[in-house]
């Protein structure tokens, strides 16, 4: 696998999840598609899309619902490819979002690993690959980002750091589509910036791609943290994507 077919693959899950090609995704046109459900979608999406705004940097395919199709295309073109994806222009889409009580709920950031930059990154302590079995008894809110406690059957594969046999970092890599898993990283609060996160991520990742699949990172563009991670463990900004939710949703999240 190369860095054309890594970007290749996770353009044609973007097809899969937003409905539509994935020759849109390298198009410098705008797409506006009605979004629909698909059991080879991302197994956390919520499907279909009320209104999802996608860019590998070229463009936006817009994935929407019926109702909002005139209004979030008008908005796309309205605004260059980024200021769509910030405020202030983002206030624009979420004042029209209004009167369908909905409003914008995720705004994340996605990264892919550049195979020129990933390495295996050591640290002071010992290293292990764990399957499902050997990670059942860390359903704790210490590793909730590694592992997820709802999705119990998706965590197929971590990668952990021990010191004198405790748990104090865990990589966890999640299967949220057939060809992409998704890692996500605890380490314990005094345990960090010792170079644990990054060792862990980069295994993990080359664990991943050793078995034919795809890992992927995703953060909060506000969490310099978790981006100072992933580009220090041999990954770089792939694509961008905003998505609406009900307003009931949003404040279910928020209590």
């Amino acid at each position: 696998m190369n860095n054309k077919e890594i970007i290749e693959r996770a353009m044609q899950q973007s097809a899969i999840d937003s409905n539509c090609c994935m020759e849109n995704f390298r198009s410098n046109e705008n797409k506006v598609v009605l979004s629909v459900k698909n059991p080879k979608a991302r197994k956390y999406l919520e499907l279909p899309f009320f209104c999802d705004l996608t860019s590998y940097g070229n463009n936006i395919v817009a994935s929407v619902s019926g109702e909002l199709k005139d209004i979030v295309e008008e908005y796309i073109e309205k605004y260059p490819v980024a200021h769509c994806f910030e405020t202030p222009n983002l206030h624009i889409l979420i004042e029209r979002l209004k009167p369908f009580n909905l409003n914008v709920c995720f705004m994340g950031e996605y990264f892919l690993p550049d195979l020129e930059a990933l390495k295996p990154l050591s640290c002071q302590f010992e290293i292990r690959v764990l399957e499902p079995e050997h990670f059942s008894e860390y359903y704790l809110p210490e590793w909730s980002n590694a592992l997820c406690e709802k999705r119990k059957e998706l965590d197929c594969l971590a990668v952990g750091a021990f010191d004198a046999g405790k748990l104090i970092g865990l990589a966890g890599g999640s299967a949220d589509c057939d060809t992409m898993w998704q890692i996500g990283i605890d380490v314990l609060p005094e345990y960090r910036r010792l170079g644990i996160a990054s060792s862990l991520t980069s295994r993990l990742a080359i664990e991943i791609l050793d078995r034919g699949i795809v890992p992927f990172y995703c953060c909060a563009w506000s969490n310099v943290k978790s981006a100072r991670n992933a580009i220090k463990s041999g990954f770089r900004p792939a694509w961008v994507q905003v998505t609406a939710r009900e307003n009931s949703f949003i404040d279910e999240m928020n209590r």
